[in-house]
């Protein structure tokens, strides 16, 4: 990501209290965004919002 902006980071619903370890993800109107919760100034993922449409169908069971 070679720009950095405000986002809103949404953390798994599976994660425990103190969130020590899940993902948290950003969606925007054309991709979502992937960091690791413990390390959030770290590396992130883009994925186009199609793709991780995708991804959490195939995670679920559904695809």
């Amino acid at each position: 990501m070679t720009a950095t902006r405000a986002r809103t980071w949404i953390r798994s619903s599976y994660s425990t209290a103190e969130g020590a370890e899940c993902v948290e993800i950003a969606p925007s109107a054309d991709n979502v965004y992937i960091r690791d919760s413990k390390d959030p100034h770290g590396e992130r993922l883009a994925l186009p919002a199609r793709q991780w449409s995708a991804f959490v169908a195939f995670a679920a069971g559904r695809s």
